[in-house]
């Protein structure tokens, strides 16, 4: 059984499941392993980890008197902490369609505020964070207020505009999935920032790469694979820049099975923060345009990147995928009843049974009436049957089944 505690109540001869923090918080390589000694124990104490999940089954228990949680409690936990911000920030959950007009001023900001923090890292100015913390602020909030909205309409971005809304949807992600994660507020914030920040090397990599419609070359190629180390320079010569932020933008090309880059590191290698931000890119890499190929749709990405083992920490995919939903909104379905819809909103408690708008058919290919369809309702009878490709059935613009409240 796994129990998350606070470095202060460690004792020789637990085992040690993860260090909640930044490889460069602490001086150990290896992430799992038996605290057998007090020189070991001083070393936490003196670093800047304040929590970590011990396995009982391998080692010590806490006394009783010690504060922990297990894995299920630290979701709870993180609702009651979620509760809290309702009450002190007077944040208010909002319903779809107007967290979707609040969502889109949001990306419009923040799509004009990386714009110019990559223009100032090219003209060599080094990056404020007073702007970032904002920013990624205003993101919470409204993740907060609606997790699926602000995700959902990022993910939609031209090809032109990808390298800096791909930096919001990245920081929305992480702090989606951070929260799904049960992660203190704080953390949940610099997961955040870590996103915003993570493809920064970017900004030294000319636009004519970073847009090429066709394959790269050697040399290109090599270019884009320094990012994580150019963009580590930058964080670096920022100074405020925290060391959670700074792994994450050098180690989120990193695979659980170590092929990734720039270093191949392997399982327990990577921080969590990375292994989340590996998993947060990649998902709004591969539903977004680029100049050389189409994104694909939501719930085919989902599925794709379920299938590609070794490239990402399991338990983090699966959180992720609680995050986003099997079904995430944009996806083509079929219903048991022949219908087929796109999602446009999830269900806060099943992954199966989010709200859908079904317009067509399948059996005579006919249109209908769009309607919508509450999957998670007592008096449905629908429920959805699998996956569809809007190309294979001919629609266009599926998307805009959902987008139709801006």
């Amino acid at each position: 059984m796994l129990k998350l505690i606070k470095t202060t109540d460690l004792c020789v001869g637990m085992y040690i499941k993860e260090l909640c923090g930044s490889w460069l918080n602490h001086p150990f390589l290896r992430g799992r392993f038996l605290l057998s000694n007090e020189q070991d124990l001083k070393q936490i104490l003196n670093s800047s980890v304040s929590q970590v999940w011990i396995d009982i089954s391998k080692g010590l228990d806490v006394p009783p008197d010690a504060v922990s949680l297990s894995p299920e409690e630290a979701g709870k936990q993180a609702d009651v902490r979620l509760e809290g911000i309702t009450e002190k920030t007077t944040v208010i959950r909002s319903s779809m369609e107007d967290e979707l007009v609040a969502a889109l001023r949001i990306c419009e900001r923040s799509k004009s505020a990386v714009v110019e923090m990559f223009s100032h890292v090219r003209m060599g100015a080094v990056i404020k964070l007073d702007g970032v913390d904002i920013l990624v602020d205003e993101i919470a909030r409204s993740i907060h207020r609606h997790p699926n909205a602000l995700i959902s309409l990022a993910r939609l971005k031209t090809a032109d505009e990808y390298t800096y809304l791909h930096s919001v949807a990245v920081s929305a992600l992480m702090i989606a999935l951070a929260r799904q994660l049960g992660l203190s507020e704080d953390l949940v914030h610099e997961a955040g920032i870590a996103g915003l920040l993570h493809d920064i090397g970017k900004a030294v990599v000319p636009d004519a790469i970073l847009n090429k419609p066709s394959r790269l070359d050697d040399a290109e190629f090599e270019l884009i694979r320094r990012h994580p180390q150019a963009g580590v320079e930058i964080l670096m010569s920022s100074h405020h820049v925290s060391a959670l932020a700074l792994d994450v933008c050098l180690h989120h090309h990193e695979k659980d099975d170590g092929s990734g880059y720039p270093f191949g590191l392997l399982g327990e290698q990577i921080s969590l923060f990375a292994r989340m931000g590996a998993v947060c890119d990649v998902y709004d890499a591969i539903t977004s345009d680029r100049p050389y190929k189409k994104g694909w749709g939501p719930s085919e990405s989902i599925h794709k990147m379920a299938e590609w083992q070794g490239h990402f920490d399991e338990s983090i995919f699966k959180a992720f995928v609680r995050t986003v939903g099997i079904y995430p909104v944009g996806s083509l379905v079929r219903l048991e009843s022949g219908a087929l819809g796109v999602v446009i909103e999830q269900h806060e408690r099943s992954l199966l049974m989010p709200k859908v708008k079904v317009f067509f058919m399948a059996k005579g290919r006919t249109p209908i009436l769009p309607k919508v369809i509450d999957l998670a309702k007592s008096t449905c009878t629908d429920r959805i049957v699998g996956r569809e490709s809007p190309e294979a059935w001919g629609f266009r613009n599926v998307e805009e089944f959902w987008k139709c409240f801006l």
